[in-house]
């Protein structure tokens, strides 16, 4: 004896899968790339803390592990080997910003700020590191 199904079921209304997937993979673009604007503020806000009158490093350990957790989220939420360079863009862009004076001399990341120098090396360093091994990665296997 076999079962069958009730066939007179109409198919289930909502909006296409592949539509649907292409809106949160669009979501997710613009949540990485407005994070990589607020983490690269948070680093500059950072890389002048003082602990007894001297610089403390605080921000380019932020640099390194903000940087690592949005490329990893970029690359889970979009679903494409270049999306790390959704939040590298503006966090760049951000850098070079902070280290241009303006007209009334504000200057946000001196060239005598050695915290300043070393987030950028070191954000830098590992946006280029995060998309190198994505470059790399196997291309994704299907099963079935």
């Amino acid at each position: 004896m076999s079962v069958v199904h009730d066939q007179d079921t109409p198919p289930e209304a909502g909006p296409p899968p592949r539509l649907l997937d292409l809106g949160l993979r669009v979501a997710g673009g613009v949540v990485v790339v407005l994070a990589g604007v607020l983490t690269g503020v948070l680093e500059l806000l950072l890389a002048t803390v003082r602990v007894g009158g001297q610089l403390i490093g605080v921000s380019v350990l932020v640099a390194v592990g903000a940087n690592i957790a949005l490329s990893w989220f970029a690359h889970e939420a979009v679903g494409r080997r270049w999306a790390v360079a959704l939040p590298a863009v503006p966090w760049f862009a951000l850098m070079a910003v902070a280290a241009i004076r303006t007209t009334e001399g504000d200057l946000l990341l001196a060239g005598d700020n050695w915290v300043g120098l070393a987030m950028i090396v070191a954000g830098a360093m590992t946006f280029a590191v995060m998309g190198f091994r994505q470059i790399l990665a196997p291309p994704p296997t299907l099963l079935g």
